[in-house]
């Protein structure tokens, strides 16, 4: 990993940028993918598949293949796949958004109500290895909502993604991916009831295909290659290399970033990471192409750079705090808090915004699978206490009509 000071400016404007171009290119292909599926459905889904996955039909996973996904996982697997779902149900139960009644006048009230969506889309990679978690995360949520049809797609779900379908309540397993998954989702085809809406982490052309449909059906965020960013003037150095590491083995195009203030720690993390020796692969060229350690001459400094690149993931150690941080996905606090820990256990979802999305939003909730919306009577009485500040209001903003629609209600012959 590279040491970057922040004198050095150039360095750090990089570090902050992202891969445009890349973007540009992606999305021009993932366009002629989503595109070709809207026109012709299954045949398109059919084509993309065989050449992109190799995977042919039938998509639908059977039941019986979902139980037997379930029996072949181990009993271990299985017993914490129950447990992590367990503590994502609780936390999921206290996001849920409430319905509410208020009275704003004398005969006005005002009542939020909370309804779910009918059918959801749950995205899970198929890559390298298996990831239960993601059913979880995604799936679970949308049952806490109430969401009627939750529907899996995968390209290769292995047993332990089936096992935690089952654990999660899922209605369907569909056996799609990329681009072509996310089109056959959102706009539906033959086969494939379109959903109200679509969840879950994928590659850049998931990401891209998201950012495609998201006029036509309601995506969750931004969530593409995984982020990491340890902030810490103390504590060992092994821990927080190994942090850095943890989310560089996602993807070649992981971001792992240590900031600080102390060269000492700076030189023996870099050391710790030098000392692991990694074999070629995700991690390697992540943190060869994406990762770095940053020395801030200030802890206003530190706390500065760190809200800018607004991570996925934080962890901070003393002396900083979380409540210095404001753009972050999701923060862990002190050196026990490993952020594996939260991609699978703690309950907390670990469905977060990537690419500086954290700026304005936090991860996957329960009230990313529900509709808000109020219901309002006016009384009489209450017509009568408002209707002058109504009226003028609309008058402000020259709004004759708006005006009249009120005082018409206010004579005595209505």
């Amino acid at each position: 990993m590279r040491i970057v000071r922040t004198t050095n400016r150039r360095a750090l404007e990089r570090l902050f940028a992202r891969d445009r171009a890349r973007d540009r290119e992606v999305a021009l292909k993932a366009a002629r993918i989503v595109a070709d599926v809207r026109r012709r459905g299954d045949r398109a889904l059919t084509r993309w598949m065989r050449e992109l996955d190799d995977v042919k039909p039938p998509f639908d996973v059977t039941r019986r293949a979902m139980d037997e996904g379930w029996r072949r996982t181990s009993p271990e697997v299985r017993r914490a796949i129950r447990k992590a779902a367990r503590a994502v149900r609780t936390v999921a139960e206290r996001q849920l958004p409430r319905s509410f009644a208020v009275d704003t006048a004398d005969g006005v009230r005002i009542e939020q109500r909370v309804r779910p969506f009918g059918r959801v889309g749950c995205y899970v990679p198929g890559g390298r290895h298996p990831l239960p978690s993601t059913v979880l995360m995604t799936a679970v949520p949308a049952a806490v909502a109430g969401v009627g049809d939750i529907v899996v797609a995968c390209p290769r779900p292995a047993p332990e993604v089936l096992c935690a379908a089952v654990e999660a309540g899922v209605s369907r397993v569909l056996r799609i991916g990329g681009a072509q998954a996310i089109a056959a989702l959102a706009y539906g085809t033959t086969s494939i009831a379109r959903v109200d809406k679509i969840a879950g982490p994928g590659n850049v052309w998931v990401t891209a295909a998201k950012a495609l449909v998201a006029s036509d059906c309601a995506i969750d965020l931004p969530a593409g290659p995984s982020e990491i960013v340890v902030c810490a003037n103390r504590g060992r150095a092994d821990w927080i290399a190994i942090d850095l590491v943890a989310q560089a083995e996602h993807d070649p195009q992981a971001r792992a970033v240590f900031v600080t203030t102390s060269s000492r720690l700076a030189a023996g993390v870099s050391s710790a990471i030098g000392a692991m020796r990694l074999a070629a692969g995700p991690a390697r060229a992540s943190l060869a192409k994406h990762g770095a350690i940053v020395i801030a001459r200030t802890r206003g400094e530190a706390v500065e750079i760190v809200n800018r690149l607004a991570p996925e993931h934080l962890v901070c150690d003393a002396p900083f705090d979380p409540d210095q941080f404001t753009t972050a996905g999701t923060i862990f606090r002190g050196r026990w808090s490993a952020q594996a820990a939260g991609d699978y256990a703690t309950g907390s979802n670990h469905v977060l915004p990537t690419g500086g999305a954290a700026r304005t939003r936090g991860g996957l909730s329960t009230s990313d699978f529900v509709r808000t919306f109020t219901v309002q009577t006016i009384g009489e009485r209450g017509l009568r206490a408002i209707g002058p500040a109504a009226i003028a209001l609309a008058k402000a903003e020259g709004l004759e009509a708006h005006a009249e629609s009120i005082a018409i209600r206010l004579r005595p012959e209505f």
